[in-house]
Formats: structure tokens, C-alpha cells, sequence
């Protein structure tokens, strides 16, 4: 059911953002309890002598760990078999549709704009940093609202822009495992300018054929990674004061690299 008229529209912001809400309160628990998981030293590379109490807790984080990841499974299964079928960052022509979903309100599936974001925060954590990690969807959904009450634009670069601006001051990245050896663009301020940048550039580079070219998902994050690193700074300082125009420029000057 997709409603369109004003005052529902409205009432449709609110109902999404208390169900990612919802989903992102079980997202946090888990987060934890995953942390917990660890509290005997089982997951670390060099064994530990643990109390009788850390054993009894991690025992316990681990079997509701297990179970919340089998509950979410089996109710997706269940009640929406869809809802996992999100899209991937390197189909052509997807920049245009994330741009149009920006005002989607579609009760029943996801917006376009939140899955693609959200999807592409965990996959980039997953290459950079070791789990548990915590990404917010009710956060990606404020951006969304707060882009779908600016006036559009058609120039790619300039929609990126704003784009990564609203999506970095929602912060959806609220938590992040340890770093993976050789991959320090995390340590680099604000993880969420460096993920959702990444994000941003694979929409833009898949509109030139990235994937054409043979370049594999792990390849294509292992390249921006080294091209962003030497400007994250000056794309941070551009987020603080919010400089539209010079993220634009930021983000074609590593697609020229590129």
C-alpha cells in the first residue's frame, strides 16, 4: 500500500520511523549481547585464564546471540521473504532510482534510499573491521526525510553531496569492531565520512562501468580506500561547515583519480 497524499505521507514518516526504530532498539541488543559474547577471552588470539562469572555470562551471550539471529531469520523467512533482497552498490543506473526513492513512503517494503545505505554501511564494515558492528536505519531514514524537504537537483555530483552531508550529520554508524590489519581509513575521524563516502562513489563510479571493467567488490573498496585517505580531512572540515560545493568537488576529484 503506497500512499501519496500529504497528511498521510506524513503519518507514513512517522509509522517508518518507529518500526526502524523497533528494528534498530533489537539491532543495539544484539550488538551488546555479541560484545558479551566475548567476555571469556574465547574470540581473542591468545588464550586468557577466565573467572567462573565472565564464562557464565559470555556462555549466555552466545546462545542468545544464536537465537535472536535464527528468530530475525525465521520471521524474515515468514512475514517478508523480500525484505534481504537489497540492492546492490555497483548496478548502473542506480543513482538515478536512489534519488527518486528519496520521497518513496511504501509501507510495505523498505525505501530504496534506506536499503541501498544501509546495506552498503554493513558491507563496508565488514571489509574494514571485524564484528559486532551497529548501524542505525532510523537515522538513514532522518536523512532521507530531510533531503526529500530540500529543493531536487539533476547534477550527480551536487545530489552526492548533499547526500553524504545529511547521511554523516544522522550518523547512522553508531558502533564498529575492531580494525582489520591494513585498514586504518576508520581511524581517520569520523568513520561515518569514510563508509558513506565509499557508498556515495560506488553509485557515481558504477554510473561509469566500474564493475564493465572487471574491478571485484573487494578490489573496488581496497582502491577508494587508498584514493580517500588523503582527503578525508578536507571532506571532514567541508561535513563541519557544511560545504556542499566542496564535497562535489572532493568526490570528483577521487573519481578523476579513480
Amino acid at each position: 500500500m503506497t500512499i501519496s497524499f500529504k497528511t498521510a505521507a506524513n503519518l507514513t514518516d512517522h509509522a517508518w520511523c518507529m518500526g526502524a526504530g523497533i528494528r534498530d532498539g533489537l539491532r543495539t541488543a544484539q550488538f551488546y549481547i555479541s560484545d558479551m559474547s566475548n567476555a571469556d577471552g574465547a574470540a581473542a588470539q591468545t588464550k586468557r585464564q577466565s573467572t567462573f562469572l565472565s564464562r557464565m555470562v559470555a556462555g549466555w551471550a552466545r546462545f542468545m546471540d544464536r537465537a535472536m539471529t535464527k528468530g530475525g531469520n525465521l520471521s524474515i523467512a515468514l512475514l517478508l521473504p523480500k525484505w534481504r533482497d537489497l540492492p546492490s552498490p555497483f548496478s548502473p543506473g542506480r543513482i538515478d532510482q536512489v534519488a527518486k526513492a528519496i520521497s518513496q513512503n511504501d509501507l510495505l517494503e523498505i525505501p530504496l534510499f534506506n536499503a541501498y545505505f544501509f546495506r552498503a554501511c554493513k558491507n563496508i564494515l565488514a571489509r574494514w573491521s571485524k564484528p559486532p558492528y551497529l548501524v542505525l536505519e532510523h537515522r538513514i531514514d532522518a536523512a532521507r526525510r530531510n533531503l526529500a524537504s530540500m529543493p531536487t537537483t539533476t547534477n550527480k555530483l551536487d545530489f552526492l553531496a548533499r547526500t553524504l552531508l545529511a547521511l554523516v550529520e544522522t550518523a547512522p554508524i553508531a558502533r564498529h569492531g575492531p580494525l582489520k590489519p591494513g585498514h586504518h581509513v576508520l581511524d581517520a575521524g569520523d568513520p561515518n565520512v569514510a563508509v558513506l563516502t565509499t557508498a556515495c562513489l560506488a553509485l557515481l563510479l558504477a554510473e561509469e562501468g566500474g564493475v564493465l571493467k572487471g574491478i571485484s567488490e573487494d578490489e573496488f573498496f581496497e582502491i577508494v580506500a587508498a584514493l580517500m585517505a588523503p582527503r578525508l580531512k578536507p571532506m571532514q572540515d567541508a561535513v563541519m561547515a557544511r560545504d556542499v560545493e566542496k564535497l562535489a568537488r572532493e568526490l570528483d576529484g577521487i573519481r578523476t583519480l579513480y
